[in-house]
């Protein structure tokens, strides 16, 4: 007889695989456009670095400035993104009663990690062929810096899941909360660019340490500011602690809605 412990696996495997089909194989190219948006950005942001005649930042090459930063934000922006739909894309499973809504979040989730391992290997393999240098100084760093960009955005997504099923037109608001994000957080623009003593407030966000701890972990000349792995940590535990918390009451209503 399988016990709970196997059951849970089984189904996290079959729904994986479901949601791997159909993010790679859903429509025409699907896999491609997982390609494509990054590679986009990262051309534009470095067209625009590239006008304006900026070789380095914070000591290393603007294009693996530009590329690292951006792969680690869509990191964790796919994987909240994907986790905050994952119940409404996946409602049809609930009426087998071995799935709960935590299950379809963290399989949209492992599925985010899965593709953008591959995205991050095809652009920084073509990084390579460019001449740039692709290999990280500290690749248990750049790992764990992931690791805890991945989590967050899995932590995050719980929650913001629960506040759309509480408050529909949340959704919106969460989504619209990306942009600022993007900005804040050190993707297209050195947070040493910004002024005193605003350059401090931009520290409590957790992705600026997410971000720059990948550099980090890439080039250890980087100079940057203060970041730590304990504060990213901090809010990965709190954010899945809140999130699992809020799915584990709010189960029956996830479900019947």
């Amino acid at each position: 007889m399988n016990g709970p412990f196997t059951n849970t696996l089984t189904v996290w495997q079959a729904l994986f695989l479901r949601e791997t089909l159909d993010r790679f194989f859903g429509s025409r190219a699907a896999w491609a456009w997982l390609l494509i948006e990054p590679a986009m950005h990262i051309g534009f942001i470095g067209t625009v670095w590239g006008m304006m005649r900026k070789n380095s930042m914070g000591g290393i090459d603007v294009s693996m400035w530009i590329i690292l930063g951006m792969l680690s934000f869509f990191l964790f922006r796919r994987t909240s993104v994907q986790t905050l739909h994952a119940r409404d894309c996946n409602n049809a499973f609930f009426a087998f009663r071995q799935v709960r809504p935590f299950d379809v979040a963290l399989a949209r989730a492992s599925v985010e990690a899965f593709s953008m391992f591959f995205v991050f290997v095809f652009i920084l393999g073509a990084a390579a062929m460019m001449g740039l240098n692709v290999v990280p100084d500290n690749i248990l760093q750049v790992l764990l810096a992931l690791l805890g960009l991945w989590m967050f955005g899995l932590g995050y997504g719980l929650i913001t899941s629960v506040c759309m099923r509480l408050v529909p037109d949340s959704g919106h608001i969460f989504q619209i909360l990306m942009m600022p994000l993007y900005l804040i957080s050190g993707v297209i623009m050195p947070l040493t660019f910004i002024p005193m003593p605003y350059r401090e407030w931009l520290l409590w966000n957790p992705l600026v340490h997410g971000l720059e701890l990948v550099r980090l972990g890439f080039f250890s000349n980087y100079h940057t500011l203060d970041v730590s792995f304990s504060y990213l940590f901090s809010w990965v535990l709190g954010s899945l602690a809140l999130g699992m918390a809020l799915y584990r009451g709010l189960e029956t209503r996830l479900v019947m809605q």
